[in-house]
């Protein structure tokens, strides 16, 4: 990997050459607008779905105050002997964590939904349902609903928050956008609407839950 810094964050130029048996595969410029590119964060190389085949993968970061993150991940496909590439976009803040969370060889990204970024309080107080997602043959998977248990200890934190903060941006309405979002995931709406219903009695509540509801069906919580 190779690049010219342009300034204290970011660089300019970057590109990309990759070998197999000490040859040259690959040699291409980084795509930067497509990816957001400011600079590289980071690069590991590692097998991301167990076919022995190990991927590449860029995590490039766009500039801003907490913006933006996205992963460029490179697969070397056997049958026309190339390097092909996706954009996975994380959005604000840091890209998520990788790890094997059923122990099974496949490792997952722990991350959030950042589609919640805004949209119930200010980015300070936005809250976040938890996202789960696998890499398999070149494709990003959203993988939330296998993994209960991390979901469930999710909600509870977000719910622990609400009932244990006193003073809530926008009212905590963030913090419950979230907490139902994971109850969702769960399999468990109805279970979140009537304790959403319950504790939020503010002026604008229904105004609020019509916008909730009709944001959660946008963004595929509601089925």
């Amino acid at each position: 990997m190779s690049f010219e810094p342009i300034s204290r964050l970011c660089s300019q130029n970057p590109q990309l050459r990759l070998l197999r048996g000490g040859q040259t595969v690959f040699n291409q410029n980084i795509p930067t607008k497509e990816v957001g590119y400011c600079r590289l964060s980071d690069l590991q190389v590692r097998d991301l779905d167990k076919d022995n085949e190990p991927e590449i993968i860029l995590d490039i970061y766009s500039g801003g105050a907490h913006c933006c993150t996205s992963f460029l991940i490179y697969r070397y496909d056997n049958a026309t002997q190339k390097y092909t590439a996706i954009v996975h976009y994380w959005g604000n803040g840091r890209g998520p964590k990788i790890e094997d969370l059923d122990k099974d060889g496949n490792v997952e990204f722990v991350t959030h939904d950042d589609r919640f970024s805004y949209k119930f309080s200010s980015y300070a107080g936005s809250r976040y349902p938890l996202q789960i997602w696998q890499y398999r043959q070149g494709k990003m998977i959203d993988a939330t609903r296998r993994y209960p248990q991390q979901v469930k200890n999710h909600a509870y934190q977000l719910w622990q928050e609400y009932t244990k903060t006193k003073n809530h941006f926008e009212g905590g309405k963030a913090i419950l956008a979230a907490y139902l979002a994971d109850k969702y995931s769960l399999d468990e709406g109805e279970d979140g609407w009537r304790r959403v219903q319950e504790v939020y009695q503010e002026s604008d509540r229904s105004k609020f839950f019509t916008e909730l509801r009709k944001f959660l069906g946008e963004t595929g919580y509601i089925r």
